[in-house]
């Protein structure tokens, strides 16, 4: 897209009013609207906001911040047309008073740790899975935990009552400019997921937090409540957000895929692999970033919680979906879709690319149920676990070698205080279940 492209399918679509959108460190869409009359300036990167009013962002003597528009990401909002009056937005990077971009914005992080990638030789293809449960309402228009649906893995109607609103969610995204390869009801009652085609590492991210908003503003419409917690229910699956990525060679081939090898896997792909589970406890705090997270990370819910991999078992972290040539591919399948999708992909991307940068060979592929596995068995085969809270997610990536330096000083600082706050307020807080078990006991 063009500034006057842009300019012409505002006149053309009647668009009143423009939203500008970034995210914070911990991958909240924020946004700031404008009415017609301000579009020309915020095209040309001229609209300044408050940045010490964003959690993890500057001290309020140096809150002054520009908002640098991405054209690629302009689209017009197909849900926000009345009477002929349409709204827009497009995605900005986060700029500092002198001109420079603001060390602090997600998405500039990501651009510079793919710039970095571009270095080696390689860019980054990426296609997220991120499920989510659709709730009812009460009378007060608050969430609950009821579903409107007892259907499963797959189920057609009419078990399944909120195929209207996923059929609205694919039409909204599809007017966006996504391509949906398939949506489907999810393993628990009320959850569901949509699959759209992968992009290239920024354009996924940006893909993946749109995606989010899109999900939650029209099942509002249905008086549903949308949420991506990665484990709302005890006892039934939790939410994940499988991320397949692979590297590709600047000519445009696929860096992954070798014809000749018995898996098919160039020897950059074993080393991004051997990479990616050296590094896997170090990014756990970034890939699932809630205390709520680790309540899904647990055996016996398809979840993978044992660092190994393999061309076909789903118990290990990280999959080979069975697709070769250009789609060759690994699946990283511990992220839920809580997690800032910048912050992640940067983690991911730069742990793979520790094992090519070192020429790392991954541990044997493991092809039995790891579920099933011993101890010593897992031992033997070098299988470690993930971590089993965000505490000790926390201090895995106080400890990673790589951490800093993939989220820069700022972001690495800003969000550990925030975890350490959010753990600790976890920590003390009298639940239910310590009512339920300790009151008429003790």
């Amino acid at each position: 897209m063009t500034r006057e492209q842009i300019m012409k399918t505002i006149e053309e679509e009647n668009i009143q009013f423009f939203r500008l959108q970034f995210v914070d460190i911990f991958g909240f869409m924020k946004n700031v609207a404008i009415p017609q009359s301000q579009i020309g300036k915020a095209l040309d990167g001229d609209m300044m906001f408050d940045g010490s009013s964003i959690d993890g962002f500057v001290r309020i003597d140096e809150s002054d911040m520009y908002l640098k528009p991405d054209y690629d990401t302009f689209t017009v909002l197909p849900w926000r047309n009345k009477d002929g009056i349409a709204a827009a937005r497009i995605i900005c990077d986060v700029y500092k008073a002198d001109g420079t971009p603001f060390e602090g914005c997600p998405r500039v992080n990501l651009k510079r740790v793919l710039a970095e990638a571009k270095e080696l030789g390689y860019t980054m293809n990426v296609g997220t899975e991120a499920e989510f449960f659709l709730f009812e309402r009460d009378e007060k228009g608050l969430p609950t935990t009821i579903t409107n649906d007892v259907a499963g893995y797959f189920s057609l109607d009419p078990e399944d009552m909120a195929n209207d609103c996923r059929r609205e969610i694919i039409e909204v995204l599809e007017k966006m400019g996504f391509e949906i390869e398939a949506s489907h009801h999810e393993v628990a009652e009320g959850q569901h997921e949509i699959n759209f085609k992968y992009a290239d590492a920024l354009a996924a991210a940006d893909n993946t937090v749109t995606f989010k908003w899109v999900v939650k503003s029209v099942a509002a419409k249905y008086n549903l409540h949308a949420t991506f917690m990665p484990k709302p229910i005890f006892g039934v699956n939790g939410s994940g957000m499988h991320t397949n990525q692979s590297l590709f060679n600047l000519d445009g081939t696929n860096a992954f895929f070798d014809e000749n090898d018995g898996l098919q896997l160039t020897q950059v792909a074993y080393a991004y692999i051997a990479g990616s589970l050296k590094n896997a406890r170090g990014f756990a705090a970034v890939t699932n970033p809630l205390v709520n997270s680790y309540k899904r990370l647990v055996p016996g819910y398809e979840a993978p919680v044992y660092a190994a991999w393999s061309a076909s078992n789903r118990s290990a972290l990280i999959r080979i979906p069975a697709a070769r040539g250009l789609s060759t591919r690994t699946e990283v399948r511990c992220p839920d879709p809580a997690a800032n999708p910048y912050l992640a992909l940067a983690m991911m991307l730069n742990s793979g690319l520790d094992g090519v940068r070192n020429g790392l060979t991954p541990p044997a592929e493991v092809a039995q149920d790891i579920f099933k596995m011993t101890a010593a068995e897992m031992e033997a085969e070098g299988i470690t676990v993930m971590p089993g809270s965000l505490r000790e997610a926390i201090d895995e990536l106080k400890a990673s070698p790589i951490a800093r330096d993939t989220l820069g000083n700022h972001i690495f600082t800003k969000y550990i205080e925030a975890k350490e706050k959010e753990w600790d307020s976890f920590r003390t807080a009298v639940t239910d279940w310590e009512i339920k078990e300790y009151l008429t006991v003790y």
